[in-house]
């Protein structure tokens, strides 16, 4: 994902992960414990646990998500450095969605938490209200184009990139649009390299 700025956002985002790894490696096992024993596996306190996953529901939805998204070795295996950013994007996004159309239902009802969450005031400020997986998946496609890239255009890239992959993007296109799964597709694939092309100085 993007940096963090500081490092108490990094252990922030450190601790929200280690929750998440715990009850994925519960649900491995065929496990569901509770909030507590969760959060003694990933040796951190309940409360603190409970700061960032008010809902037992939540965390192991959002588990499941976590455990189902390759990483980006994975997605990238067998593609060159050399080869065309479009093309490594393409990788991500591909994963990306079938990650999300697998676990459509489980994506939706955690969109629909955080939203009500939010809504209701209930989020917590000092706390990420959800694990970033898109931004390290998108950072690692376009490392090899980087240096051609200034810094502050690459971020507001990565950050463009976010926007057109992922689950959000799936309920645009699909509820909003009534797209299918090809039209889609073809959507994402112009919008990407719009993006890149916009980023990447001309070739000369």
């Amino acid at each position: 994902m993007t940096t963090p700025s500081t490092p108490r956002q990094r252990q922030k985002l450190r601790t929200r992960q280690a929750l998440l790894q715990a009850a994925a490696e519960c649900m491995r096992q065929g496990e569901r414990p509770s909030l507590e024993e969760v959060a003694r596996r990933a040796m951190i306190s309940r409360a603190t646990a409970y700061r960032y996953f008010p809902k037992l529901e939540a965390l192991y939805l959002e588990a499941q998500i976590d455990m189902d998204t390759p990483r980006a070795d994975q997605i990238l295996a067998g593609l060159s450095s050399s080869a065309d950013p479009v093309t490594r994007l393409a990788r991500v996004d591909e994963a990306l969605t079938a990650m999300t159309l697998t676990n459509e239902v489980p994506v939706r009802m955690m969109l629909a938490q955080s939203l009500e969450r939010r809504a209701r005031g209930e989020a917590d400020a000092h706390v990420p209200a959800r694990q970033n997986r898109r931004t390290p998946l998108i950072e690692a496609a376009l490392e090899p184009v980087q240096a051609r890239i200034g810094p502050a255009a690459l971020k507001t890239l990565q950050h463009a990139l976010a926007l057109v992959m992922g689950p959000e993007a799936m309920v645009v296109l699909k509820d909003v649009l009534e797209l299918n799964e090809a039209q889609a597709r073809k959507v994402r694939r112009f919008a990407i390299r719009a993006l890149v092309h916009a980023a990447l100085p001309p070739d000369r």
